[in-house]
């Protein structure tokens, strides 16, 4: 006879809805697969009366989400809220506390909070399961966290937001300009009416402090990751990518170096012929180095209702099956206190693009700058040749330490010649 596992759901979203929908249609499915027959008791929203489009009649109902945590006929709790304070960290807090299991799909969350979370699950002899926080149904958290535990882990990189690698995906497609292309992803329901946490790199940047830790083995920290968004790259730097056999990609980009850990989000270049140049749309794609198991890659819908609500089902089912491993897949006290490392000290090679006046010597004195912070220069293409007006010059460095390109384009920058803000997008080689 198959046990009954009691569910509350925080939030009746569209992840929210979405596991309702999965447990009512696979209802016997799951039981066969976790020995339990899971049964959602409980719920907390926004508005009773919202039609969501599945029923919620029978189910105890919440205006205040943290009250989960006290019903005895809730065994599991589901945060799906969101933020990174306020309810959804109080409810989780809370529930930890009572011995509860705790399934979230809350990357900000945990990008702030995730190591007193872990610690608060420990210390309560319960889980803390998160494998919709991120690239939605990739199960990426169980591979770091299980199928890898054999490999020392090099490098962890991965397109981490669709809507972003939506709009670079648009922008090389069309031709078209970032806001105009940010538009229309607002209008097709791709990015938000306040898309910033996106564009601007953040949401990447919450996920990526997640495998970090996952990868490596250390607390949570992202504060320590080196966050750059889209909104400065242009149609322009679209169309020298591609001639350079290129495409822009907005990665997070995890690395074990000597001094540290890299922890940064940015544009990259990457070949053409790399699987993740070819991840398009609001596919998401992570790629793990791992010494014995060489480069896994791992490529599926990042979002949306059925992909997020998939992930949290299966955290429900292994909490069912009696699976538990540490949140991070290493014990809190076991953590690793590996430095990290700034994105000044990163070496590698650059695309630069530099809008200046077509005089003469405006190369040499762009040359000289180069030259004095040991900077070699692999191409150079002058775009457009109109006498006394501005063009485009684009360079490919050489491997360089960051902190010195950055501050050449400072140096140049400030040239009588320079028309606007040097552009520079970091080569990454996959």
């Amino acid at each position: 006879m198959s046990t009954i596992v009691k569910i509350g759901i925080a939030g009746l979203g569209t992840v929210g809805v979405g596991v309702l929908k999965i447990i009512e249609t696979h209802r016997d499915l799951l039981e066969a697969r976790s020995g339990a027959r899971l049964v959602v008791t409980a719920v907390s929203g926004r508005d009773r009366a919202k039609d969501r489009g599945v029923s919620i009649d029978g189910l105890t109902w919440y205006d205040d989400a943290r009250a989960l945590a006290d019903d005895p006929e809730v065994d599991i709790v589901l945060e799906l809220i969101g933020g990174s304070e306020g309810i959804a960290r109080d409810l989780c807090m809370k529930s930890l506390r009572a011995g509860k299991p705790v399934v979230t799909a809350n990357k900000a969350l945990l990008a702030i909070h995730g190591s007193e979370l872990a610690t608060l699950a420990e210390d309560n002899n319960t889980s803390l399961a998160y494998e919709a926080a991120v690239a939605g149904g990739i199960p990426i958290v169980k591979a770091l966290r299980e199928g890898l535990t054999g490999n020392a882990i090099s490098r962890v990189y991965g397109i981490l937001n669709g809507t972003c690698n939506y709009i670079l995906t648009e922008m090389e497609e069309t031709g078209g300009e970032f806001d105009a292309i940010l538009q229309d992803a607002q209008e097709l329901g791709y990015a938000e009416t306040d898309p910033s946490f996106d564009i601007d790199g953040v949401d990447a940047a919450h996920k990526l402090a997640i495998l970090t830790s996952l990868a490596f083995g250390t607390p949570v920290d992202f504060d320590s990751v080196y966050v750059e968004g889209i909104r400065n790259v242009t149609a322009a730097d679209i169309t020298a990518a591609t001639e350079l056999g290129y495409r822009i990609k907005l990665l997070g980009v995890a690395r074990r170096t000597d001094k540290g850990i890299e922890q940064r989000v940015h544009p990259c270049m990457v070949l053409r012929d790399t699987t993740i140049a070819n991840v398009s749309n609001v596919f998401n794609a992570v790629v793990v180095e791992g010494d014995f198991v060489d480069d896994t890659i791992y490529v599926g819908r990042g979002a949306g209702e059925g992909p997020t609500a998939s992930a949290v089902v299966a955290d429900i089912v292994d909490i069912a099956l009696g699976r538990h491993t540490p949140t991070f897949g290493v014990p809190m006290a076991r953590m690793s206190d590996i430095p990290k490392v700034s994105v000044d000290d990163h070496i590698g090679c650059y695309y630069v693009c530099l809008t200046v006046y077509d005089r003469s010597g405006v190369i040499a004195d762009v040359a000289a700058v180069f030259r004095d912070e040991n900077i070699s220069i692999e191409s150079l293409l002058q775009r457009g040749r109109s006498r006394q007006e501005a063009v485009s010059v684009i360079l490919v460095t050489h491997q360089v330490q960051e902190a010195a390109l950055v501050r050449a384009l400072e140096k140049i920058e400030k040239f009588t010649h320079s028309v606007a803000k040097p552009r520079m997008i970091r080569i990454v080689s996959l």
